[in-house]
């Protein structure tokens, strides 16, 4: 009787699931943020550079249309029905800025422009995803788990703020932006932010990627602007910054409050 128990016993002990090894086991929740990255943008192949977010986010402006518009905002909106990101192929490619621009198993990974993550055609507007367009750049051009995705432009702004990762939020009187660099103005009940008013808190604001930087003048580019990925042209001080020393912004169309210097590899 007393073998025949612990024969029992030791068939059940091997018959258990076997603990992961402890090397194993201490790696998995740090790898459940960027479990769907592609090796390309994890390990990354190349380092992380400002050629080649740049270069992301113009293959993705031409695959919208390459979309110009330079005029005020919201000053000709298209009816919800004809936007670009409604459009077949583009809705699917803005599913395809959450699913990577998103950690892992996060709701928004599982967003569109067109559909919820059940499937569910949005009755309204769809979440906005210029966020997530800016965080598929960063991923994809392999910034790692050093920039901190999310929906929301003012928590990357904020750690930019706090001098975490590869951001460092600059004045725009005091910084001349660079291609790959990010420029910021607050939207919603907030149109006039200032670098001043930055505290920590979460707010709406939409943020362009500079793609390239003339005298005078900074081409950029942001999604979810008319319902595509589309350019627009910046006017600069002289000294290619985007306010005077007084403060004073020379695009009489946008207030940019803050520049999001990204610390590239190369």
């Amino acid at each position: 009787m007393v073998v025949r128990a612990l024969s029992l016993l030791l068939l059940l002990a091997a018959c258990a699931p076997r603990p992961a090894p402890p090397a194993v086991a201490a790696l998995q929740p740090a790898a459940l943020a960027d479990q769907h990255v592609a090796d390309f943008a994890r390990q990354p192949f190349e380092p992380f550079s400002r050629a080649n977010a740049v270069g992301i986010v113009l293959r993705e402006w031409r695959g919208f249309g390459s979309l110009v518009d330079d005029d005020p905002p919201d000053s000709h909106p298209p009816p919800r029905s004809l936007r670009p990101d409604k459009q077949p192929g583009l809705w699917q490619r803005v599913g395809e800025y959450w699913w990577l621009g998103q950690d892992a198993g996060s709701r928004e990974s599982g967003w569109t422009s067109k559909y919820d993550e059940f499937g569910q055609l949005y009755q309204g507007d769809a979440p906005a995803w210029s966020a997530a367009f800016v965080s598929y750049v960063m991923r994809s051009a392999g910034a790692g788990m050093r920039f901190p995705y999310s929906p929301l432009h003012a928590d990357y702004i904020n750690a930019a703020l706090q001098g975490t990762g590869v951001l460092r939020a600059e004045r725009p009187e005091a910084y001349a932006p660079q291609p790959g660099d990010l420029i910021c103005v607050s939207r919603g009940r907030i149109r006039q932010m200032r670098f001043e008013d930055l505290s920590g808190a979460r707010f709406f604001g939409h943020c362009d990627v500079v793609t390239a930087a003339q005298p005078g003048q900074l081409t950029t580019v942001g999604g979810n602007v008319g319902g595509g990925v589309t350019m627009k042209h910046v006017p600069t001080t002289a000294a290619g910054t985007l306010a005077d020393a007084q403060g004073r912004v020379a695009d009489p169309r946008y207030d940019w409050f803050v520049v999001l210097r990204v610390l590239y590899d190369e």
